[in-house]
């Protein structure tokens, strides 16, 4: 099991935001994070990656529970992360990001260093370009570019540095259906190669397009979980958090 949740629990005050939440998530698997505003994702998130310390319950990386580390420790055993808007160095261009990412998992590359930068053989680099659809854009400032192309470029360089749990803060916000489609199936692609993904999400087209399970989450307690047409089906589900999430799904 590459990653498993169990109990999880955080309250703010009086606030319970999140009300033992209990998970798994194997390689390969794509697993969906759904509710409506406030129901305590954002939390959950930031609970498994380190960024809050829950009250109680058990995180588990790869059998090993990682609760109590930071979030750099959480990277080094192998937990990566995208955020909801892109976090990505906008001065450089797009090849010398992903050399960067690439470098960064290889402490040796940092010796053959040279005027260019990092000792990353050219080669590796591109083909981790073409990989995610961006060697055309290798020469750009990552300041130039349009949104659906800057979501690559995080998505490629937090990859790079091979981590075997990534999780994605609403990855498509803001972009449209057909960009919310391209950047999915390169996060499948991922999966396919044994990646585990653990992402959050507002648009159903996604949701129900690329999650192999779904979790629904209402005021911090999971309400149901199964397949994406398990929950569609489920009428709790719908009347909660499906019918006004459909609606304003966007373009």
């Amino acid at each position: 099991m590459r990653l498993a949740v169990s109990d999880l629990s955080k309250s703010f005050g009086a606030v319970l935001a999140v009300d033992g939440v209990s998970f798994d998530l194997d390689a390969g698997q794509m697993l969906a994070l759904i509710g409506p505003n406030g129901a305590g994702k954002s939390t959950c998130f930031q609970c498994i990656n380190g960024q809050l310390r829950p009250d109680a319950g058990r995180i588990a990386l790869e059998g090993r529970d990682v609760a109590g580390m930071d979030v750099t420790a959480r990277a080094r055993l192998g937990m990566g992360r995208t955020f909801q808007i892109a976090q990505v160095a906008v001065s450089l261009t797009v090849e010398q990001h992903v050399a960067l990412a690439l470098a960064a998992r290889d402490p040796a590359v940092w010796r053959r260093a040279g005027p260019r930068g990092p000792g990353v053989e050219r080669g590796e680099v591109q083909a981790w370009l073409e990989r995610f659809e961006l060697a055309e854009a290798a020469g750009r400032l990552c300041g130039e570019l349009p949104y659906p192309e800057l979501k690559r470029v995080e998505l490629a360089s937090a990859l790079a540095q091979r981590p075997r749990v990534l999780l994605m803060d609403e990855p498509t916000a803001g972009m449209t259906r057909a960009d919310r489609r391209g950047l999915m199936a390169l996060v499948k692609q991922e999966a396919a190669r044994g990646l585990a993904v653990l992402f959050t999400e507002h648009s159903m087209d996604v949701v129900f397009g690329f999650a192999d399970r779904v979790l629904v989450l209402v005021r911090g307690r999971v309400v149901a979980r199964g397949t994406p047409q398990q929950i569609a089906d489920d009428p709790a589900v719908r009347a909660a958090y499906l019918g006004t999430a459909a609606a304003g799904e966007g373009a």
